[in-house]
């Protein structure tokens, strides 16, 4: 059984804040399976976008974990242009923003794959 995107995000933002991190849920999309775009910020102002991994990438001995991949990285506008398609296709989606010291730990929040 897969977690709901809900509970996802939910545990996400607690991790965050427990280690010290920031985290806010910029949009909130559907409960039980809304797509999750993650946007990660460092203390350098460099950003990245990170959205649902394809299918092909999930592992048959996990298939219901999730997983990212990176979407565009410091390029607000490309990052505002992704994440105003997918509302356009789908508006019941999260947007979920974190703030880390080195936005190259964010692989020790959630799984990231290279597409």
């Amino acid at each position: 059984m897969r977690l709901t995107s809900e509970f996802w995000v939910s545990a996400l933002t607690k991790r965050l804040f427990a280690e010290g991190g920031f985290a806010a849920v910029a949009q909130r999309g559907a409960r039980e399976a809304g797509t999750i775009f993650i946007v990660v910020r460092d203390r350098l102002g460099r950003l990245a976008l990170y959205g649902p991994a394809a299918q092909a990438s999930y592992d048959e001995a996990r298939p219901m974990e999730r997983r990212f991949t990176l979407v565009a990285q410091d390029d607000q506008e490309r990052i505002d242009a992704r994440l105003e398609r997918e509302r356009r296709f789908d508006p019941d989606f999260w947007v979920v923003e974190i703030e880390l010291a080195d936005a190259a730990r964010a692989e020790n929040y959630f799984e990231v794959t290279a597409d």
